[in-house]
Protein backbone atom coordinates (compact mmCIF):
# COMPACT_ATOMS: atom_id res chain seq x y z
CA UNK A 1 0.00 0.00 0.00
CA UNK A 2 2.68 2.43 0.72
CA UNK A 3 4.37 1.26 -2.16
CA UNK A 4 1.54 1.99 -3.98
CA UNK A 5 1.09 5.78 -2.33
CA UNK A 6 4.40 6.99 -3.04
CA UNK A 7 4.28 5.80 -6.77
CA UNK A 8 1.23 8.21 -6.96
CA UNK A 9 3.06 10.89 -5.61
CA UNK A 10 5.54 10.97 -7.89
CA UNK A 11 3.40 11.17 -10.91
CA UNK A 12 1.74 13.66 -9.41
CA UNK A 13 4.51 15.93 -8.43
CA UNK A 14 5.99 15.38 -12.35
CA UNK A 15 2.71 16.41 -13.58
CA UNK A 16 2.94 19.66 -11.00
CA UNK A 17 6.56 20.18 -12.54
CA UNK A 18 5.23 20.49 -16.02
CA UNK A 19 2.47 22.84 -15.45
CA UNK A 20 4.30 25.24 -13.80
CA UNK A 21 8.07 25.12 -15.68
CA UNK A 22 8.37 26.59 -18.92
CA UNK A 23 8.59 24.51 -21.69
CA UNK A 24 12.18 24.90 -23.36
CA UNK A 25 10.70 24.65 -27.26
CA UNK A 26 8.93 28.14 -26.54
CA UNK A 27 11.23 31.09 -28.11
CA UNK A 28 12.07 34.37 -26.55
CA UNK A 29 10.60 37.35 -28.00
CA UNK A 30 12.47 39.60 -29.49
CA UNK A 31 11.22 43.19 -30.62
CA UNK A 32 13.07 45.13 -33.14
CA UNK A 33 12.82 48.75 -34.65
CA UNK A 34 12.70 49.29 -38.17
CA UNK A 35 13.99 52.58 -39.72
CA UNK A 36 12.64 54.02 -43.24
CA UNK A 37 13.15 57.34 -45.12
CA UNK A 38 10.06 56.62 -47.50
CA UNK A 39 7.22 58.66 -46.45
CA UNK A 40 4.44 56.89 -45.19
CA UNK A 41 2.29 56.61 -48.11
CA UNK A 42 4.32 55.55 -50.44
CA UNK A 43 4.41 51.86 -52.18
CA UNK A 44 8.01 51.31 -50.88
CA UNK A 45 7.10 52.31 -47.42
CA UNK A 46 3.57 50.10 -47.39
CA UNK A 47 5.59 46.96 -48.50
CA UNK A 48 8.18 47.56 -45.69
CA UNK A 49 5.34 47.79 -42.92
CA UNK A 50 3.81 44.43 -44.68
CA UNK A 51 7.60 42.67 -44.23
CA UNK A 52 7.14 43.45 -40.64
CA UNK A 53 3.66 42.73 -40.27
CA UNK A 54 4.80 39.25 -42.04
CA UNK A 55 7.63 38.71 -40.07
CA UNK A 56 5.42 38.77 -36.98
CA UNK A 57 2.84 36.42 -37.69
CA UNK A 58 5.09 33.97 -39.33
CA UNK A 59 7.19 34.10 -36.32
CA UNK A 60 3.73 33.57 -34.43
CA UNK A 61 4.85 37.63 -32.72
CA UNK A 62 8.12 36.33 -31.23
CA UNK A 63 9.63 38.45 -33.17
CA UNK A 64 7.93 42.18 -32.75
CA UNK A 65 8.56 45.36 -35.16
CA UNK A 66 7.81 49.13 -34.36
CA UNK A 67 7.67 50.65 -38.01
CA UNK A 68 9.59 54.29 -37.95
CA UNK A 69 8.72 55.24 -41.62
CA UNK A 70 9.50 59.14 -42.91
CA UNK A 71 13.11 59.49 -41.28
CA UNK A 72 11.17 59.64 -38.31
CA UNK A 73 14.12 57.54 -36.27
CA UNK A 74 17.14 58.26 -38.69
CA UNK A 75 17.18 60.15 -42.02
CA UNK A 76 18.36 58.44 -45.31
CA UNK A 77 22.10 58.79 -44.82
CA UNK A 78 22.18 57.57 -41.09
CA UNK A 79 20.31 54.47 -41.54
CA UNK A 80 23.34 52.39 -41.76
CA UNK A 81 25.56 53.32 -39.54
CA UNK A 82 22.58 53.79 -37.47
CA UNK A 83 21.49 50.06 -37.68
CA UNK A 84 25.63 48.81 -37.44
CA UNK A 85 25.44 50.86 -34.09
CA UNK A 86 22.75 49.87 -32.56
CA UNK A 87 20.12 52.76 -32.65
CA UNK A 88 17.64 50.59 -35.14
CA UNK A 89 17.61 47.63 -35.69
CA UNK A 90 16.28 47.46 -39.32
CA UNK A 91 17.01 50.11 -41.84
CA UNK A 92 15.89 50.29 -45.36
CA UNK A 93 17.87 52.94 -46.98
CA UNK A 94 19.89 53.81 -50.73
CA UNK A 95 23.45 52.97 -51.59
CA UNK A 96 23.60 56.49 -52.92
CA UNK A 97 23.30 58.09 -49.51
CA UNK A 98 26.58 56.93 -48.86
CA UNK A 99 28.84 56.93 -51.54
CA UNK A 100 32.08 55.15 -51.67
CA UNK A 101 30.59 53.20 -48.28
CA UNK A 102 29.48 50.05 -50.93
CA UNK A 103 31.92 49.56 -54.01
CA UNK A 104 30.77 46.54 -55.38
CA UNK A 105 26.79 47.03 -55.33
CA UNK A 106 27.04 50.51 -55.88
CA UNK A 107 28.26 49.19 -59.23
CA UNK A 108 24.45 48.41 -60.13
CA UNK A 109 23.52 52.10 -59.85
CA UNK A 110 25.30 52.90 -63.32
CA UNK A 111 23.81 53.65 -66.44
CA UNK A 112 23.61 50.15 -68.02
CA UNK A 113 20.17 50.74 -69.83
CA UNK A 114 17.95 48.70 -67.32
CA UNK A 115 14.63 48.35 -68.66
CA UNK A 116 12.37 47.61 -65.39
CA UNK A 117 12.44 47.30 -61.59
CA UNK A 118 12.61 43.18 -61.72
CA UNK A 119 15.30 43.42 -63.96
CA UNK A 120 17.39 45.43 -61.78
CA UNK A 121 16.49 44.06 -58.37
CA UNK A 122 17.31 40.60 -59.68
CA UNK A 123 20.66 42.04 -60.88
CA UNK A 124 21.12 43.49 -57.87
CA UNK A 125 20.51 39.99 -55.28
CA UNK A 126 22.23 37.73 -57.44
CA UNK A 127 25.43 40.37 -57.85
CA UNK A 128 25.27 40.12 -54.25
CA UNK A 129 24.67 36.65 -53.64
CA UNK A 130 27.74 35.89 -56.44
CA UNK A 131 30.24 38.20 -55.24
CA UNK A 132 29.78 38.17 -51.50
CA UNK A 133 31.63 41.57 -51.08
CA UNK A 134 32.62 42.32 -47.36
CA UNK A 135 31.07 46.17 -47.51
CA UNK A 136 27.81 44.73 -45.13
CA UNK A 137 29.78 42.66 -43.24
CA UNK A 138 28.97 45.09 -40.54
CA UNK A 139 25.12 44.09 -40.59
CA UNK A 140 23.24 41.36 -41.47
CA UNK A 141 21.68 41.92 -45.00
CA UNK A 142 18.29 41.03 -45.25
CA UNK A 143 17.89 41.84 -49.58
CA UNK A 144 17.84 44.20 -51.90
CA UNK A 145 16.15 45.88 -54.73
CA UNK A 146 16.44 48.58 -57.33
CA UNK A 147 13.89 50.95 -59.03
CA UNK A 148 12.87 50.89 -62.93
CA UNK A 149 15.03 52.99 -65.38
CA UNK A 150 15.87 56.42 -64.22
CA UNK A 151 15.43 59.27 -66.66
CA UNK A 152 16.39 63.18 -66.27
CA UNK A 153 13.40 65.34 -65.67
CA UNK A 154 13.42 68.83 -66.28
CA UNK A 155 11.38 72.18 -65.22
CA UNK A 156 10.97 74.08 -67.97
CA UNK A 157 13.53 73.07 -70.64
CA UNK A 158 12.85 69.97 -72.69
CA UNK A 159 15.65 68.16 -73.97
CA UNK A 160 15.75 66.47 -77.36
CA UNK A 161 20.04 66.48 -77.68
CA UNK A 162 22.98 66.41 -75.41
CA UNK A 163 23.53 70.35 -75.65
CA UNK A 164 20.63 71.08 -74.02
CA UNK A 165 22.01 69.39 -70.74
CA UNK A 166 25.17 71.70 -70.93
CA UNK A 167 24.74 74.64 -67.51
CA UNK A 168 21.50 72.66 -66.39
CA UNK A 169 21.69 72.04 -62.62
CA UNK A 170 20.51 68.10 -62.13
CA UNK A 171 19.48 67.02 -58.58
CA UNK A 172 21.07 64.16 -58.92
CA UNK A 173 22.96 61.08 -56.08
CA UNK A 174 25.49 58.55 -56.59
CA UNK A 175 26.39 57.27 -59.75
CA UNK A 176 23.62 58.89 -61.62
CA UNK A 177 25.47 62.07 -60.43
CA UNK A 178 28.90 60.66 -62.56
CA UNK A 179 26.52 59.86 -65.76
CA UNK A 180 24.45 63.15 -65.53
CA UNK A 181 27.91 64.86 -65.56
CA UNK A 182 28.78 63.53 -68.51
CA UNK A 183 26.01 64.02 -70.55
CA UNK A 184 26.84 67.65 -69.45
CA UNK A 185 24.98 68.82 -67.17
CA UNK A 186 25.98 69.68 -63.40
CA UNK A 187 24.85 67.30 -60.80
CA UNK A 188 23.82 68.59 -57.78
CA UNK A 189 23.51 66.06 -54.45
CA UNK A 190 20.49 65.99 -52.90
CA UNK A 191 18.01 63.54 -51.13
CA UNK A 192 14.64 62.81 -52.40
CA UNK A 193 12.54 64.79 -49.57
CA UNK A 194 14.38 67.68 -50.30
CA UNK A 195 13.82 67.73 -54.05
CA UNK A 196 9.99 69.15 -54.45
CA UNK A 197 10.98 72.07 -53.14
CA UNK A 198 13.97 72.57 -54.55
CA UNK A 199 12.44 71.78 -58.15
CA UNK A 200 9.74 73.90 -56.99
CA UNK A 201 11.92 77.15 -56.06
CA UNK A 202 14.56 76.64 -58.80
CA UNK A 203 17.50 76.05 -57.25
CA UNK A 204 17.96 72.98 -59.42
CA UNK A 205 16.47 72.72 -63.12
CA UNK A 206 16.18 69.21 -62.78
CA UNK A 207 16.79 65.64 -61.19
CA UNK A 208 17.33 62.74 -62.36
CA UNK A 209 14.58 59.83 -60.96
CA UNK A 210 12.83 56.87 -62.07
CA UNK A 211 8.70 57.86 -63.25
CA UNK A 212 7.42 56.29 -60.39
CA UNK A 213 8.57 59.25 -58.19
CA UNK A 214 6.37 62.18 -60.11
CA UNK A 215 4.16 60.59 -58.13
CA UNK A 216 5.10 58.44 -55.28
CA UNK A 217 7.29 61.57 -54.01
CA UNK A 218 5.20 64.35 -56.06
CA UNK A 219 8.05 65.53 -58.53
CA UNK A 220 5.20 65.34 -61.55
CA UNK A 221 3.68 68.63 -59.61
CA UNK A 222 7.40 70.37 -60.29
CA UNK A 223 8.40 69.13 -63.52
CA UNK A 224 7.53 69.73 -67.07
CA UNK A 225 9.19 67.46 -69.39
CA UNK A 226 11.04 63.61 -69.08
CA UNK A 227 13.55 62.61 -71.04
CA UNK A 228 13.46 58.78 -71.73
CA UNK A 229 16.64 57.17 -72.88
CA UNK A 230 16.42 53.52 -71.83
CA UNK A 231 19.75 52.59 -73.19
CA UNK A 232 21.70 54.35 -70.98
CA UNK A 233 19.13 54.47 -67.92
CA UNK A 234 20.06 54.08 -64.53
CA UNK A 235 18.94 52.22 -61.26
CA UNK A 236 19.32 53.12 -57.63
CA UNK A 237 19.79 50.14 -55.45
CA UNK A 238 18.25 50.21 -51.89
CA UNK A 239 18.99 47.74 -49.09
CA UNK A 240 17.42 46.35 -45.92
CA UNK A 241 19.86 45.30 -43.39
CA UNK A 242 19.56 44.05 -39.29
CA UNK A 243 22.23 44.88 -36.62
CA UNK A 244 23.98 41.52 -36.34
CA UNK A 245 23.35 41.10 -32.52
CA UNK A 246 19.98 41.45 -32.72
CA UNK A 247 20.17 38.33 -36.16
CA UNK A 248 21.81 36.41 -33.67
CA UNK A 249 19.48 36.65 -30.34
CA UNK A 250 16.56 35.55 -32.77
CA UNK A 251 16.09 32.10 -32.39
CA UNK A 252 17.45 30.09 -35.94
CA UNK A 253 14.01 28.91 -37.01
CA UNK A 254 12.88 32.33 -36.48
CA UNK A 255 15.66 33.48 -38.92
CA UNK A 256 14.64 30.55 -41.57
CA UNK A 257 11.32 32.02 -41.38
CA UNK A 258 12.72 35.76 -41.76
CA UNK A 259 14.74 34.50 -45.08
CA UNK A 260 12.19 32.64 -46.57
CA UNK A 261 10.16 36.32 -46.48
CA UNK A 262 13.04 38.06 -47.40
CA UNK A 263 13.34 36.44 -50.79
CA UNK A 264 9.48 36.76 -51.26
CA UNK A 265 9.81 40.46 -50.75
CA UNK A 266 12.44 41.49 -53.00
CA UNK A 267 10.66 40.36 -55.54
CA UNK A 268 8.03 42.41 -54.35
CA UNK A 269 9.53 45.11 -54.12
CA UNK A 270 10.71 45.16 -57.91
CA UNK A 271 7.21 44.41 -58.71
CA UNK A 272 6.03 47.44 -57.20
CA UNK A 273 8.62 49.37 -58.51
CA UNK A 274 7.66 49.13 -62.14
CA UNK A 275 4.00 48.92 -61.24
CA UNK A 276 4.53 53.10 -59.65
CA UNK A 277 6.61 53.67 -62.79
CA UNK A 278 3.70 53.45 -64.96
CA UNK A 279 1.30 55.25 -62.14
CA UNK A 280 4.07 57.57 -62.17
CA UNK A 281 4.05 58.08 -65.75
CA UNK A 282 0.07 58.59 -65.76
CA UNK A 283 0.24 60.87 -63.34
CA UNK A 284 2.88 63.07 -64.51
CA UNK A 285 0.99 62.70 -68.02
CA UNK A 286 -2.27 64.14 -66.22
CA UNK A 287 0.02 67.19 -65.23
CA UNK A 288 -0.04 68.30 -68.95
CA UNK A 289 3.74 67.37 -69.01
CA UNK A 290 5.13 65.58 -71.59
CA UNK A 291 7.86 62.22 -71.74
CA UNK A 292 9.35 61.52 -74.76
CA UNK A 293 12.27 59.41 -76.09
CA UNK A 294 14.94 60.39 -78.56
CA UNK A 295 15.91 59.52 -82.05
CA UNK A 296 18.80 56.81 -82.81
CA UNK A 297 21.02 58.61 -83.58
CA UNK A 298 20.85 60.98 -80.47
CA UNK A 299 20.76 58.00 -78.42
CA UNK A 300 24.22 56.67 -79.74
CA UNK A 301 25.59 59.87 -79.07
CA UNK A 302 24.58 59.33 -75.12
CA UNK A 303 25.22 56.11 -75.10
CA UNK A 304 28.86 57.07 -76.40
CA UNK A 305 28.91 59.75 -73.48
CA UNK A 306 28.31 57.64 -70.83
CA UNK A 307 30.72 54.81 -72.14
CA UNK A 308 34.03 56.42 -69.85
CA UNK A 309 31.16 56.71 -66.80
CA UNK A 310 31.29 52.84 -66.44
CA UNK A 311 35.18 52.51 -67.45
CA UNK A 312 36.19 54.98 -64.89
CA UNK A 313 34.76 52.83 -61.93
CA UNK A 314 36.05 49.53 -63.09
CA UNK A 315 39.09 50.99 -63.03
CA UNK A 316 38.60 52.48 -59.46
CA UNK A 317 37.39 49.32 -58.59
CA UNK A 318 41.06 47.70 -59.31
CA UNK A 319 42.85 50.30 -57.35
CA UNK A 320 40.62 49.42 -54.51
CA UNK A 321 42.05 45.32 -54.96
CA UNK A 322 38.57 44.41 -56.61
CA UNK A 323 38.13 42.84 -59.90
CA UNK A 324 36.49 45.75 -61.62
CA UNK A 325 35.83 43.82 -64.71
CA UNK A 326 34.59 40.64 -63.04
CA UNK A 327 31.90 43.19 -61.05
CA UNK A 328 30.81 44.67 -64.39
CA UNK A 329 30.66 41.70 -66.40
CA UNK A 330 28.32 40.36 -63.99
CA UNK A 331 26.27 42.96 -63.92
CA UNK A 332 25.94 42.74 -67.79
CA UNK A 333 25.54 39.21 -67.60
CA UNK A 334 22.67 39.36 -65.26
CA UNK A 335 20.90 41.78 -67.79
CA UNK A 336 21.71 40.18 -70.76
CA UNK A 337 20.03 37.11 -69.24
CA UNK A 338 17.19 38.93 -68.62
CA UNK A 339 16.35 41.01 -72.03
Amino acid sequence: MKKIVFTCTLVLAFFTFLLVTPSNSTAKTVTLKYANFFPPTHIQSKLAESWCREVEKRTDGRVKIEYYPGGSLLKGKQIYDGVADGIADIGFSVLAYTRGRFPVISALDLPFGYTSGITATAVANELYNKLKPKEFNDTKLMYLHAHGPGFIHTRNKQITKLEDLKGLRIRSTGMSAEAVKALGATPVAMGMADSYQSLQKGVVDGSAYPLEANRGWKLGEVTKYAVCVYPVAYTTTFFVTMNKDKWSAIDKKDQDAIEAINAEWSIKHGEAWDSSDLAGLRFFMEQGNTAAGLDQKEVERWKKAVAPVIDKYAAGLDKKGIDGAAVIKTIRDGLKARM
